[in-house]
C-alpha cells in the first residue's frame, strides 16, 4: 500500500510541471475532437433506415469499425501530429509518446474483441459488453506499461481470509473469475465453430446434427470449467464433496430435469421425432387429432410443438419418451381416414356405398392410390352402419378440414338421391298399473 501511495505522489508531482500540463491540455483537445467525430458518426448511422448487418460479414466489420475504431484513430492521428509539433518546438513529449502507444494498444484490443464477439454470433452476450471487456483488457495493459500492475496485484493479494490450509484473497477470486471467463469464451468460440461445421454435413440427418452440436457445446463448456479451475490453482480433489452433493441433488430434486436432458439427447440421436414432423400427443390409436401439432424445435429440456391455432406448446422430452406419441410423418406421411355413416333400412345400401365413393371424387387431397373404399360394417338398432375409408398424403395441412369437405359432399349426394340418415328413436310406453289390476 505504501508503495502505491509513493508512486501516486511521484506521479502527481510530475503532472504539476508546466511541460506535462501542456501535454495534458493537448491530449484533452485531441480526445475532445475524437469524441465529436464519434458523435457525428453515430448521428449519421441512426438516420440510416438500413437494418444492422449480420455478424461474420464484411459489412458488419466495416460498420462497427467505422463507428467505433474511426474516432480512436482520429485521436491517435491528432496525438501523433501534436507530438511531432511539440518535438519540433523542443518540448519534452514523453507523455504524448506514452499516450500514443496506449491509444494504439486500445485500437488493437478493440479490434480483437470486435472480431471475437462477431465470431460467436449475433446472440452472443459479449456483443453487448464489447466496450467494457475491451476497456478492462486495456486497463491491465496500461497498468503493466506504467509499472503499476505488480503493486496493484500485491495490494489485492494482501486482502483476504484464511480458509483451512489455504487463503482466499481478492486477487485469487479475481484471477479465478478471469480464468474461468476466458476459458469459457474460448470453449464457446470452438463450440460455434464445431456447430457450423456439423450443420454443413448434409449427409447426416438434421436431428443428429443438432444432437452432436448440443453435446459438443455441453462437453466443451464443462471441460473449460475444469481446465479453468485447474489453471487458476484450485485443487480439484477438494471438489469431490461438492460433486457428491450435486450427484445427490440430481438423484432427488433434479431427477426430472436430468431425465428431460437425457431424453432430449435420445430423441436427437434416434431421430424418432424431428423438426417438421406432425405428431399427436393423445396417446390414442388411429388418426386422433387431439393435441395435434407440428414439431418446431428440439431443445435440451423440451420440444416446441405448434398447433393449428398458432399456440406453441412446450412438451418435456421425458413425456415423449415414456408416453405413446403418434408421429404421422415418421416413415410415410400418408394416413387413412375413416368416416362412419348411417343410413335407413328403407334405403338401398348398395346405392349408398356407391355414393360414398362418388363423394371422394373431385377432392384434391384424397389419394386415388390407394383408392377409397366403402364398407358395410353392421346392422344396428337405428340403421345400417356404413364406413368410408380414404387416404391423404399431407396431414400437416390438417385432417378435420378434409373430413369436412367429404362429409359435405356426402350430405349433398344423399339429398340428391333421397337417402336418409336416421335419427335414434326410443319409444316410452306408460301403463296404468291400477287399471291392469282391475
Amino acid at each position: 500500500m505504501n508503495e502505491i501511495r509513493l508512486r501516486l505522489e511521484a506521479f502527481f508531482e510530475i503532472l504539476s510541471t508546466r511541460n506535462v500540463l501542456i501535454e495534458i491540455g493537448v491530449l484533452a483537445v485531441c480526445l475532445l475532437l475524437g469524441g465529436i467525430v464519434g458523435l457525428e458518426l453515430s448521428r449519421r448511422n441512426q438516420r440510416q433506415p438500413n437494418k444492422p448487418p449480420m455478424a461474420l460479414s464484411w459489412r458488419y466489420f466495416a460498420m462497427q469499425g467505422h463507428l467505433v475504431i474511426t474516432p480512436i484513430i482520429v485521436v491517435l492521428v491528432l496525438v501523433l501530429v501534436a507530438n511531432s509539433t511539440l518535438l519540433a518546438a523542443h518540448f519534452d513529449v514523453t507523455l504524448l509518446g506514452a499516450a500514443a502507444r496506449l491509444i494504439l494498444a486500445y485500437i488493437v484490443v478493440r479490434c480483437a474483441v470486435l472480431v471475437f464477439a462477431a465470431s460467436l454470433g449475433n446472440k452472443s452476450w459479449i456483443q453487448n459488453w464489447e466496450s467494457r471487456v475491451a476497456l478492462l483488457i486495456w486497463l491491465a495493459i496500461a497498468a503493466e506499461y506504467l509499472g503499476w500492475l505488480d503493486p496493484i496485484i500485491a495490494t489485492l493479494d494482501s486482502v483476504g481470509v484464511a480458509a483451512g490450509k489455504s487463503r482466499i484473497t481478492v486477487w485469487s477470486v479475481l484471477k479465478l473469475l478471469f480464468t474461468l471467463t476466458l476459458f469459457m469464451l474460448v470453449a464457446a468460440w470452438i463450440s460455434r465453430w464445431v456447430e457450423r461445421r456439423v450443420k454443413r454435413l448434409t449427409s447426416v440427418a438434421m436431428s443428429t446434427r443438432i444432437g452432436i452440436a448440443k453435446f459438443a457445446n455441453a462437453f466443451l463448456i464443462a471441460l473449460s470449467i475444469l481446465i479453468g479451475l485447474n489453471a487458476a490453482g484450485v485443487d480439484l480433489t477438494a471438489l469431490t464433496v461438492l460433486t457428491g452433493a450435486v450427484g445427490l441433488g440430481l438423484g432427488f430434486g433434479l431427477q426430472s430435469i436430468a431425465a428431460n436432458f437425457v431424453s432430449g439427447f435420445v430423441l436427437l440421436m434416434d431421430r424418432s421425432i424431428k423438426p417438421g414432423d406432425v405428431i399427436s400427443l393423445s396417446g390414442q390409436s388411429g388418426t386422433s387429432t387431439e393435441n395435434f401439432g407440428w414439431v418446431q424445435e428440439l431443445r435440451g429440456r423440451y420440444v416446441v410443438v405448434r398447433d393449428r391455432d398458432g399456440v406453441e406448446m412446450l412438451v418435456p422430452n421425458q413425456q415423449l419418451i415414456s408416453n405413446a406419441v403418434i408421429n404421422w410423418s415418421y416413415t410415410d406421411p400418408r394416413i387413412r381416414l375413416k368416416l362412419p355413416i348411417r343410413v335407413s333400412y328403407r334405403d338401398d345400401p348398395e346405392l349408398a356405398l356407391k355414393i360414398l365413393l362418388e363423394a371422394c371424387q373431385g377432392q384434391t387431397r384424397v389419394l386415388s392410390d390407394p383408392a377409397p373404399v366403402s364398407r358395410l360394417m353392421h346392422f344396428s338398432d337405428s340403421g345400417i352402419e356404413l364406413e368410408l375409408r380414404f387416404w391423404i398424403s399431407d396431414p400437416q395441412e390438417g385432417v378435420n378440414n378434409v373430413r369436412s369437405e367429404v362429409n359435405r359432399a356426402i350430405w349433398r349426394l344423399f339429398k340428391e338421391h333421397q337417402i336418409t340418415i336416421p335419427m335414434a328413436q326410443r319409444e316410452i310406453i306408460v301403463r296404468n298399473a291400477a287399471s291392469e289390476l282391475d
